[in-house]
């Protein structure tokens, strides 16, 4: 039987821990990142000063992976904003809907776009940090989807067979349901984009150089979690939910060598509960959704202002799928690309 956490060894340096130190004139092609040059001269009281400061940030293999994970933040920033005042230029000439993509898609371009400028930075390809254009929507994204639209299916049928949700009447009629339907399909997308390459993709891939896979996983999941609280409505069960679902696609990630399964899951998970179940999702109930349904009954059942990622029926679904997909994909692929050649040394 596999075992989930039994498969923390160590990765290749593309997408995990560094090689062990070498002198340069033996230093292998490969090194996840350039080794640092060290004076040969004895050093004054002002060079040491700079040699302490500068060990802070470079090590014998290179810039240390934090130091790297907090300039991409930075850069990660500063597209946000640069974004966020183009788009407040436009906020009068857009309808809610379109203005809620927009913002979506800003956040998802503020956490990819600086992953090509480290993919640069490191010579590495991009496709090592979860998203390779190669299984771009292939059966791996569709997969994920199926399984993400399933599992909430679940919830929800476990849902109404105790009484707590009624599906109610249609709330859309004629072509808005395709329209609206396909809206939230790329808005979700975006979502997933955002949110998993931002916590799944970069950021784990680095510091995962530095404090290895699981370890890294665990810290980005409370993460995830802990941001889920500025949604309105959400709750401490919310909370702790979204972590763990968070903790199950870096499962996926591990498994499946990418973010694509995790994409897919994602954003058909969203897009169920949002607009085919029209229930709250992390707190938020959108407009445009297909149904007039409705939540009866206690708070740990029904997940109350949170929705259903707030029932405690949640953790049984998270659960299976850790079981189940942990026996549909038992081998651990993330980290098995080559990596390049180094760059020349830091100075």
């Amino acid at each position: 039987m596999s075992g989930t956490m039994m498969d923390n060894k160590p990765l290749s340096p593309s997408s995990a821990e560094a090689e062990p130190t070498v002198p340069m004139d033996d230093a292998k092609p490969g090194a996840s990142f350039p080794p640092a040059s060290l004076p040969s001269s004895s050093p004054t009281h002002s060079g040491s000063h700079e040699s302490s400061l500068r060990n802070v940030f470079v090590g014998p293999d290179g810039i240390h992976a934090f130091p790297r994970w907090l300039l991409y933040l930075a850069m990660a920033w500063v597209v946000f904003e640069g974004e966020g005042w183009l788009i407040a230029s436009l906020q009068l000439h857009l309808n809610a809907l379109w203005w809620r993509m927009m913002t979506e898609g800003s956040m998802m371009l503020a956490a990819i776009l600086p992953a090509f400028v480290m993919a640069r930075i490191e010579s590495r390809p991009f496709g090592d940090f979860g998203l390779p254009a190669r299984r771009a929507f292939g059966p791996s994204f569709w997969v994920g989807t199926l399984w993400g639209i399933a599992a909430l299916s679940v919830l929800m049928l476990a849902l109404r067979v105790t009484g707590a949700f009624e599906f109610g009447s249609l709330s859309l009629h004629g072509a808005r349901v395709g329209k609206l339907a396909a809206y939230y399909a790329v808005f979700f997308l975006f979502v997933a984009f955002f949110e998993d390459f931002l916590m799944r993709g970069y950021s784990q891939w680095v510091l995962s150089q530095g404090i290895n896979f699981w370890p890294t996983a665990a810290f980005l999941s409370v993460a995830f979690g802990y941001i889920h609280g500025h949604n309105p409505g959400e709750t401490t069960t919310g909370l702790v939910a979204a972590g763990l679902i968070g903790f199950f696609l870096c499962l996926t990630l591990r498994r499946t060598g990418d973010l694509w399964w995790a994409v897919g899951f994602h954003m058909a998970w969203d897009w169920g509960e949002s607009y085919l179940y029209s229930v709250p999702d992390s707190g938020a109930l959108l407009p445009g959704h297909l149904l007039n349904s409705s939540l009866h009954g206690p708070d740990w059942l029904t997940g109350g202002s949170v929705g259903p990622e707030g029932s405690y029926l949640v953790f049984v679904v998270i659960g299976a799928l850790w079981v189940l997909f942990d026996r549909a994909y038992p081998e651990v692929k993330y980290g098995s690309g080559t990596p390049p050649s180094p760059l020349p040394p830091v100075y």
